[in-house]
C-alpha cells in the first residue's frame, strides 16, 4: 500500500494532473464568459477551494497564528500573486482574446520563470535546461499555429493578450515566491492561510464588479463550471504544484506548462466538439520530449 501511495505522489505524476485539471479551467473559463463575470468565478472558486482545505488544515490550526505573526509579507504576497491575481487576469483576459493566444502566451511562464529568477534571484540555467525550453517551446508553437507556421505572423493582440502576458508573469513570481514559504507550516494549512488571504483580496473587486451590474446568471451549467474550478483546478490543483515545486523546484515544475496547448484542445475536443488533429501529436513529441531533456539534467 505504502508503495502504491509513493508512485501516487510523484512529482511527475502530480505536476501531470495539475496540467490536466487547469487546463480544464480554460477551457471553462472560456465557455462561460458571457454567463459568469471574471472576478465572480475566481472568487467563488476559491471559496469553494478554502471550503475543501479547511477540514485538512483544522488539526494544524495552532500554526495559523504563530506563522502569520512571523511570515505575514510573504503570505501576503503569496495569496495575493496565486490566489486573486493570476486566474482573476487570465479570467478577464478570456473575455477579449481567442483560446489560441491565451494558451501561447501561458506557454511562456517556464521562460517568465527562468527570466525573474535570473534578474531577481541570481539563478544560472544550464545549457541542457535551455535547450529542453527551446524544445519545449517549439511543440507549444507547433501546437498553437496547427502545424502552419505561417499561423504564427496572423496572431494578433489585443487587450485580453495583454491582461494574461500579466497573469504569466504574477503567477511566475508566485511560483519562485513558493522558495520562502514558511518552513515547517503544513502544506494544507498553508493553501487554506493563501486561500483565505486571496479571497479577502478578491473581495473588494467582487463588489466593484456587482456595482458594475455584473452578475453570474445562475443555471446548471454555470453552477457546475464553478465547482469544478474550486475543486479541482483551485484545490487539487495548488495541492499538488506546491508539493511537486518543493520537490523539483520552479524551473523543471515550470517546464509541465507546456503540456497545456496539447491537454487544452484534447479536453475541447472531448467536452466542446472540437476535432484533435496531427499537429497535437507533434506538438505533444515535441513538449514531453523537452521536459525530459531538462528533466534528466535536473536529477
Amino acid at each position: 500500500m505504502r508503495s502504491r501511495l509513493r508512485r501516487l505522489d510523484h512529482p511527475v505524476l502530480l505536476l501531470v494532473l495539475t496540467v490536466l485539471f487547469w487546463s480544464g479551467n480554460w477551457v471553462v473559463g472560456r465557455g462561460m464568459r458571457g454567463e459568469v463575470p471574471p472576478v465572480a468565478l475566481a472568487f467563488w472558486r476559491w471559496v469553494i477551494a478554502l471550503a475543501c482545505t479547511l477540514p485538512f488544515a483544522w488539526p494544524s490550526r495552532h500554526q495559523a497564528l504563530p506563522a502569520l505573526r512571523a511570515h505575514w509579507p510573504v503570505l501576503l504576497a503569496l495569496g495575493l500573486l496565486g490566489i486573486s491575481g493570476y486566474n482573476t487576469l487570465a479570467y478577464l483576459g478570456l473575455r477579449y482574446t481567442t483560446a489560441t493566444n491565451g494558451v501561447l502566451l501561458n506557454s511562456f511562464i517556464p521562460i517568465v520563470i527562468i527570466l525573474l529568477g535570473w534578474m531577481f534571484l541570481g539563478k544560472r540555467m544550464r545549457w541542457q535546461q535551455a535547450l529542453g525550453l527551446c524544445v519545449s517551446l517549439c511543440g507549444v508553437l507547433v501546437v498553437v499555429a496547427h502545424g502552419e507556421p505561417a499561423r504564427l505572423a496572423s496572431l494578433s493582440f489585443n487587450p485580453g493578450d495583454l491582461w494574461i502576458m500579466v497573469s504569466v508573469f504574477v503567477w511566475a513570481a508566485y511560483t519562485l515566491l513558493l522558495a520562502k514559504r514558511p518552513e515547517g507550516l503544513h502544506p494544507m494549512l498553508l493553501l487554506a492561510l493563501l486561500t483565505a488571504v486571496g479571497v479577502l483580496g478578491l473581495l473588494p473587486l467582487y463588489a466593484w464588479e456587482l456595482a458594475q451590474g455584473l452578475r453570474l446568471q445562475p443555471s446548471a451549467t454555470a453552477l457546475a463550471g464553478i465547482a469544478y474550478t474550486g475543486i479541482f483546478p483551485a484545490f487539487l490543483g495548488y495541492v499538488f504544484w506546491n508539493r511537486a515545486v518543493a520537490r523539483v523546484g520552479a524551473a523543471s515544475a515550470g517546464l509541465y506548462i507546456h503540456l497545456m496547448p496539447v491537454a487544452t484542445p484534447l479536453l475541447s475536443a472531448l467536452f466542446l466538439g472540437e476535432s484533435a488533429r496531427l499537429y497535437h501529436l507533434a506538438g505533444m513529441a515535441l513538449i514531453i520530449g523537452g521536459i525530459l531533456v531538462s528533466n534528466r539534467t535536473g536529477r
